[in-house]
């Protein structure tokens, strides 16, 4: 991954409308009832994604619902989380998930689905027995004499521009099914992309995420370090831009990033903080690290559990970008290096700490996966991020043009092994656990200009214009600038005048995620954040396909 502008981001682009405010089927009402309200999160014609809102209107608490409901012809549930799903023909029931707890009075609790087919309002809608806009019943339980709030996390006041589609639920439930979903935020968006922590909240990821990895730390002279400290810590944040509303003071021993992280976390207590350290612009340090593990691990050590923000992360990434190959320098430590490394870290960090790493995904034969022992990284790692993005781009200014990340192989490939299928079936031939291994997913696209033909193979003159860098560009901007024109290879791409772009749409993503799940894998990782449309279209896509 890039320090500055991350050659890794695919966009899930094209086709969708989305909706701005949400647009519910049932209202909530009498007092003294259960009731159900489904909205419309987002639609692209041949799928959507849905969000139903159970709220307790009673006076006591409720220890379980059933909604049971009828989907019109042309659409069907494919994808859902946070509640249990099953059906017959097209009449569907959903029951509360045995980890939720019963829900207090005046509480509300949502789960979602994505569907295929055009959204439609379901019919016949009932929860626990009544009419879900009034009349559900609660099931057991003793009378509270206080309700708790109905949406806002207790120790916090939620922002006024949150927008209504992506409110995240009281207290945000843990993941289903164990399945990881990793994303990266960039420490320097904070300054043209005018990305903040804040906005991981009001796009409704943080309520879809498993795992932020804060990127990058520095590895300058074999030691961790930090990357950028006015962006880090020092950074005053006021109260509009603050995550909780509250404005930094002057004299508080923690501000920026980190102390914006911490407050995220007070407000999503199940989501993990790790610290990633490299990336392709900081890399060149590792070399030097490998000289001598253990000093650095002890030195990550001292910086990750410095008193002023020890309790803000819960983990260390690596991102070395490459043990004993090349990427923006080049690296002769030797197969072993990279191991050694993560087992120094791993000892000096104790096994209740979380350490990763984001590696190569080249599985062409001799390539950047057979140069290092990553198998044998593997049991001192919760988990691998093989980066299965930027294939193929625009520093081959002339072409052929090609999906960045293709999922499997096609006919006219400009290179054997750049498919993340080659990658993942390599990884697992060493020995590595798929459920250790983590797909990876581009927010942004790649392209060229000076193309004339729309199939991929064209040729080209050079890269296509960006908004922060050539040839590379987010998804949040292509999806209206250059929607999809086809698909291949299980990604998508699109040419708009003489440019062809290359990057993923929820429907790729959900056919990627439909692979993870199939390979077993453990989840899944992007990068990075700030690519994503402002209600988070792409982090919605990758937590429905993994269910």
């Amino acid at each position: 991954m890039k320090r500055s502008l991350r050659r890794a981001l695919w966009a899930t682009g094209a086709v969708v409308a989305l909706v701005a405010a949400a647009m519910p089927l049932a209202t909530a009402s009498a007092a003294g009832s259960v009731t159900a309200t489904f909205t419309k999160v987002q639609d692209w014609g041949t799928g959507h994604e849905g969000k139903v809102t159970v709220t307790n209107g009673t006076s006591a608490s409720v220890d379980t619902w059933r909604i049971e409901f009828d989907l019109p012809a042309g659409t069907t549930i494919s994808s859902f989380w946070d509640a249990d799903v099953t059906s017959s023909g097209n009449h569907y029931v959903a029951v509360k998930k045995s980890w939720a707890g019963p829900l207090a009075p005046g509480a509300s609790f949502s789960w979602g689905y994505n569907g295929t087919g055009p959204y439609q309002a379901p019919l016949n809608c009932t929860v626990n027995g009544g009419s879900c806009s009034g009349g559900g019943t609660p099931t057991t339980s003793a009378p509270t004499t206080t309700a708790p709030p109905t949406t806002a996390p207790p120790t916090t006041a939620p922002p006024t521009t949150a927008p209504p589609t992506t409110a995240p639920p009281t207290t945000p439930p843990p993941p289903t099914g164990g399945k990881k979903v990793v994303g990266y935020f960039t420490e320097w968006g904070v300054y043209g992309r005018n990305y903040h922590v804040k906005n991981v909240h009001t796009s409704g990821s943080a309520a879809k995420m498993t795992h932020l990895l804060y990127a990058f730390g520095n590895t300058t002279g074999g030691r961790c370090s930090i990357g950028d400290s006015y962006a880090d810590y020092d950074k005053a944040y006021t109260a509009a831009d603050s995550v909780d509303g509250v404005a930094d003071t002057w004299d508080q021993p923690l501000r920026g990033n980190f102390n914006q992280l911490r407050k995220l976390k007070k407000m999503y207590p199940n989501l993990k903080v790790i610290w990633s350290f490299g990336g392709w612009t900081w890399s060149a340090g590792f070399t030097q690290a490998a000289q001598n593990p253990a000093a650095f691990a002890d030195s990550c050590y001292a910086l990750i559990k410095d008193s002023r923000w020890a309790d803000v992360f819960d983990g260390i990434d690596i991102d070395w970008e490459y043990p004993n190959a090349c990427g923006l320098q080049c690296d002769s430590s030797g197969p072993n290096a990279f191991k050694n490394v993560i087992s120094a870290l791993r000892a000096k960090f104790g096994s209740s700490f979380l350490v990763t790493a984001a590696i190569t995904a080249d599985g062409s034969s001799g390539g950047k996966i057979d140069a290092t022992d990553y198998a044998g990284a593997a049991p001192n790692l919760n988990w691998l991020m093989p980066m299965t993005y930027d294939y193929f781009g625009a520093w081959a200014a002339q072409g052929p043009t090609a999906p960045h990340s293709p999922l499997t192989s096609y006919t006219g490939i400009p290179q054997q092994g750049f498919w993340s299928d080659a990658a993942i079936q390599k990884l697992k031939s060493k020995g590595i656990p798929s459920d250790k291994l983590l797909l990876g997913i581009g927010f942004y696209g790649r392209g060229w200009t000076g193309v004339t033909q729309t199939a991929p193979g064209g040729t080209a003159t050079g890269p296509a214009p960006g908004t922060y860098e050539q040839g590379i560009e987010d998804y949040k901007v292509l999806k209206g600038s250059c929607p999809a024109t086809g698909t291949i290879a299980g990604t998508a791409y699109a040419k708009c005048g003489s440019n062809w772009w290359s990057y993923d749409t929820p429907a790729t993503i959900g056919g990627k995620m439909t692979y993870a799940n199939n390979q077993g894998l453990g989840g899944a990782f992007f990068w990075e954040l700030s690519g994503d449309t402002s209600n988070g279209e792409l982090i919605s896509a990758i937590k429905g396909g993994l269910g």
